[in-house]
């Protein structure tokens, strides 16, 4: 296979669209409850949009190596679960108000409640790993669920350190975000009954197509557009989170630019927010930004390229390809 040119995401999506369609069955038959509460935030925060890429990754493995089993479904719908939980719990612990253009659960439902909600979706989660019946995948998952949270105990010990640097800030995302990724592609290898060679370059990709996706948001943070993001630029800043825009741009810039950018990082002095957005752009801190996402979206690209040539390897191909054009 060649390196692809980027195109419509829309038509990869189109490849696993019914199965999609029947992971939202599953979604929905799962999220009952007895407590009418559980259901209403639960169905709020998952009706909110979202392309879905962690379960849409594990239905493209799933297709490009040929399993058309129902555990896909389940075990899509997991994932998707997982990632709810995480999502529900953020904004508790980010006080956001905002996601996806319209109010986080926790700004229409109170903290406790999304807390608990969350809660309830890891352990309906975990219910659903068991219908699988193998071992090798609750492995999977629960090491998965675990190293997640250690991500997000990372990123609060983080936030407001200035000093954070590029390492520390690619073992967060890898743990925090790139680790579902990574196991939703290699679920996909396991339900094929992959050799070992095979599932690890599935899992390769998931975690390089993660890190990507995070690189570009956390660009998106700083150049993107509000309306289309669902949320404001600096958002980050605000919650006193340092990316790679902002360490970078302390690295290139000048004395001066360094200490505000650091000020604001660790005293929450957002007053200047339009001089740090402007120090962000200028030193060239999104350029070395991108180039970063650009190294781990080749990287998905080359572990992609290991797979039989069909149209759902096409699709993989393609995901991580328009990874670096994306702008929502």
């Amino acid at each position: 296979m060649t390196t692809p040119a980027p195109s419509n995401t829309a038509a990869v999506l189109a490849l696993v669209a019914q199965d999609m369609n029947d992971v939202d069955q599953v979604i929905s038959h799962r999220l009952a409850s007895g407590v009418p509460l559980v259901s209403e935030v639960s169905k709020y925060i998952i009706s909110s949009g979202g392309k879905r890429l962690r379960p849409v990754l594990l239905l493209l493995i799933c297709g490009a190596l040929g399993y058309t089993g129902p555990q896909r479904h389940n075990l899509a719908a997991v994932v998707e679960f997982i990632h709810t939980a995480t999502l529900l719990h953020d904004d508790v612990v980010d006080e956001s108000t905002l996601r996806r253009g319209r109010p986080t659960a926790n700004e229409s439902f109170g903290n406790p409640a999304s807390v608990l909600v969350g809660d309830f979706l890891y352990s309906r989660a975990f219910q659903m790993m068991v219908d699988a019946q193998d071992m090798r995948i609750m492995q999977i998952l629960s090491d998965a669920t675990n190293v997640i949270a250690e991500g997000e105990v990372m990123q609060l010990m983080n936030m407001h350190d200035a000093s954070l640097n590029e390492a520390g800030y690619l073992q967060v995302i890898r743990s925090k975000t790139a680790k579902l990724f990574e196991a939703s592609a290699r679920l996909g290898a396991v339900l094929a009954q992959s050799a070992p060679d095979i599932e690890a370059a599935r899992a390769e990709y998931g975690q390089a197509l993660g890190t990507a996706f995070q690189v570009i948001d956390d660009v998106l943070d700083y150049d993107g557009n509000a309306a289309e993001m669902g949320k404001n630029l600096g958002d980050d800043l605000r919650e006193g989170k340092v990316t790679l825009p902002l360490i970078a741009a302390m690295q290139k810039g000048s004395a001066a630019q360094k200490q505000l950018i650091q000020d604001a990082v660790e005293h929450g002095n957002l007053d200047r927010l339009d001089d740090i957005l402007h120090i962000v752009k200028s030193t060239g801190a999104l350029d070395v930004t991108r180039a970063l996402a650009a190294e781990e979206a080749q990287r998905a690209i080359r572990a992609a390229q290991k797979l039989p040539a069909n149209p759902y390897s096409e699709g993989l191909l393609q995901l991580a390809a328009q990874l670096l054009d994306r702008r929502a």
